[in-house]
């Protein structure tokens, strides 16, 4: 090849560079593990952990480029233009993760693989620096690290393109913050509030030894949960739910309100479909107070047992949800006990920190 194709040639792969927002590769140098950005840059380390190991790669693509193929054990590193940043992490099965990367900051993604069968499903979240340089000293660097731009914008046309400048050299810099991300660690803490339709499973009883039928629809029916979630599907909490109804004592003109409190222990499994939706079954146990007012006045108390499925729609850090409610309980003393339970479909909105 002469010196003027191969001049070109050069010249070609750059040009192809800047319009596709890839520059040139930057060959790792020393401990990949404990590289820092280069001066206005960013760095995006992806590293898979498998709890139980799966045998199957993983692909992982940072702004369309792809960095690499995981295996569990292994971690690939990017260099990338401050601004949004996407990746995408799997082949059928896509998990798609977005962080807005800053100038002179390290990201430390994690990746894990959750099911053996074909198309292979992964879990992805964010962890602290601490936590990713842990995890990289124990991991095998792929390969030599690719430095990926910002995801593309609409832009102006932009000038001739000129050779791109000799990679800058590896520099210490001084310790960087953690950037806010998912909690670290496997366990997450929520808090759900829940409203929607109630309805006792019987109407018509004896309350205060005098027959009574009650208006069976709850108004209102609300509750607030907070519950302890882990990674693995499983998540317990507590619950506190409220409903009231009228009652009317048959053949009087005396009308009451019931109100109950239930105070529940619950135990529940989310079975992850995709990152964003999680059907789940729960049950609980705990106990109810009725308390009456208007012509009838008093209160009582028993054991409650609960059931409950439904399904819950993620978005980061809130989750939108809709669940099948059955509780069961039955408050005072033998011959002058009331069925309080009751079902119903409710809906709520859940806050993960």
């Amino acid at each position: 090849m002469n010196p003027l194709r191969a001049c070109l040639s050069v010249s070609g792969i750059f040009l192809l560079a800047a319009l596709f927002g890839a520059a040139p590769p930057v060959h790792a140098q020393g401990d990949a593990s404990r590289a820092t950005p280069p001066p206005g840059k960013a760095l995006v380390f992806v590293f898979r952990s498998d709890r139980q190991p799966v045998a199957a790669q993983v692909p992982v693509l940072v702004n369309l480029v792809r960095i690499g193929d995981l295996t569990d054990g292994t971690f690939a590193v990017a260099t990338v233009n401050p601004g949004r940043t996407f990746l995408r992490i799997g082949e059928q099965a896509l998990a798609v993760f977005t962080l807005e990367a800053v100038a002179n900051r390290s990201y430390f993604v994690r990746v894990e693989a959750v099911s053996s069968v074909r198309p292979v499903r992964t879990e992805v979240r964010m962890v602290s620096e601490t936590d990713g340089r842990r995890s990289l000293a124990q991991s095998r660097l792929l390969g030599a690290a690719p430095a990926i731009a910002a995801a593309p914008r609409a832009q102006p046309p932009a000038a001739p393109v000129a050779a791109p400048a000799a990679a800058p050299r590896a520099q210490p810099s001084p310790p960087q913050p953690a950037p806010s991300a998912a909690p670290g660690g496997d366990w997450t803490f929520a808090l759900i509030a829940t409203g929607g339709a109630f309805k006792l499973a019987s109407a018509n009883q004896t309350v205060a030894g005098l027959p009574s039928t009650f208006d069976a629809t709850s108004k209102p029916a609300a509750g607030i949960e907070a519950e302890l979630r882990h990674r693995g599907g499983f998540a317990v909490g507590g619950e506190v739910f409220y409903y009231k109804n009228d009652l009317l004592v048959n053949g009087t003109a005396l009308k009451a309100q019931q109100q109950v409190i239930a105070v529940m222990a619950n135990g529940k499994y989310y079975f992850r479909v995709a990152n964003w939706f999680h059907p789940f079954v729960g049950v609980g146990v705990g106990v109810t107070d009725a308390v009456y007012s208007g012509d009838l006045t008093g209160s009582a108390g028993g054991a409650a047992f609960q059931g409950m499925a439904g399904m819950e729609f993620r978005f980061e850090h809130v989750g939108v949800l809709v669940q099948y409610k059955y509780l069961a309980s039955t408050t005072g003393k033998s011959g002058s006990d009331v069925k309080v339970g009751g079902g119903g479909v409710l809906a709520g909105l859940s806050i993960i920190f």
